[in-house]
């Protein structure tokens, strides 16, 4: 063998072949884009992951505001369960006293028949036995006309009674009927500027607005350091109201409004009369 043909031999050893290269370019591609999707995914993972953390913050801040809104309503229906048996508590005395007043009305009615039938007896007795015919006619009449205006005094207020039996004045001249019968005091009073507080037996009062066409008013009533507003009352619409001194009510009663001014009069029970007599007319 030659030179020449070693030489030849030795130039023509196989190469490396194609297929490979683009193997490994395929290969590096495919890893590229794994990362890429595993990048990805790991960045949507984290989003997602504080999205959740988001929701779940406000989730627990709704959840403590539900629960603090539960716990005021709790306590408000609390407190209004506390001040409904207070007034059913106060509504079922308020009944007793009624019931209590009417039958003392009723008692002093029937105990002033009697007093007056008791008198006219023994005064009709006394006279049949000391006095002449003519004496006897002359008091009997007397006895007759104190009895008469007594009627007409009871017949010309029957007209106008409160719940518990008590005679309620139109004006002045009907207060003083009610004075002469003894069985209450009774205090007047005359407020004519609103905003305007008056001093009324035990207690003050303030007229606080006036409708004098639909003849309605407003006042506030000061009882026991306590403030109590009464709205759009009508005149000769009793007020009733009990105070520490005893268990019968007092009345106020409003009988004339006009434009800016007020007229009435207070009602005391005589074992409850204030001590002091201002206000009294």
């Amino acid at each position: 063998m030659s030179d020449e043909q070693v030489f030849k031999t030795t130039e023509q050893d196989p190469a490396t072949p194609r297929w490979v290269g683009l193997v490994v370019a395929v290969l590096a591609a495919v890893s590229l884009l794994g990362l890429g999707t595993a990048w990805t995914a790991s960045t949507r993972a984290k989003e997602l992951e504080q999205t959740l953390q988001a929701q779940v913050q406000a989730a627990k801040q709704n959840n403590d505001l539900v629960s603090q809104r539960l716990a005021k309503e709790e306590e408000t229906g609390a407190q209004i369960q506390g001040e409904l048996s207070v007034v059913t508590d106060k509504m079922k005395l308020t009944e007793s006293e009624l019931s209590r007043a009417r039958a003392q009305a009723k008692t002093i009615k029937e105990n002033d028949a009697k007093q007056l039938a008791d008198l006219q007896n023994s005064m009709n007795g006394q006279l049949a036995t000391k006095a002449s015919m003519d004496d006897v006619n002359k008091v009997s009449g007397d006895v007759t006309n104190v009895k008469t205006d007594l009627d007409a005094t009871k017949g010309n207020l029957a007209a106008a009674r409160d719940q518990f039996g008590n005679l309620i004045a139109k004006d002045h001249d009907e207060i003083e009927d009610l004075r002469r019968l003894g069985e209450r005091d009774y205090y007047e009073f005359t407020i004519d500027k609103k905003g305007t507080r008056e001093k009324v037996g035990d207690l003050m009062v303030e007229l606080r607005s006036t409708n004098a066409k639909k003849n309605l008013y407003t006042v506030a009533l000061y009882v026991d350091d306590q403030r109590f507003e009464k709205k759009n009352r009508s005149s000769m619409e009793p007020i009733y109201f009990i105070t520490r001194q005893g268990r019968a009510p007092y009345e106020l009663v409003v009988n004339q409004v006009t434009k800016d001014t007020v007229k009435g009069y207070l009602s005391v029970p005589k074992s409850t009369a204030p001590r002091t007599s201002s206000g009294s007319k």
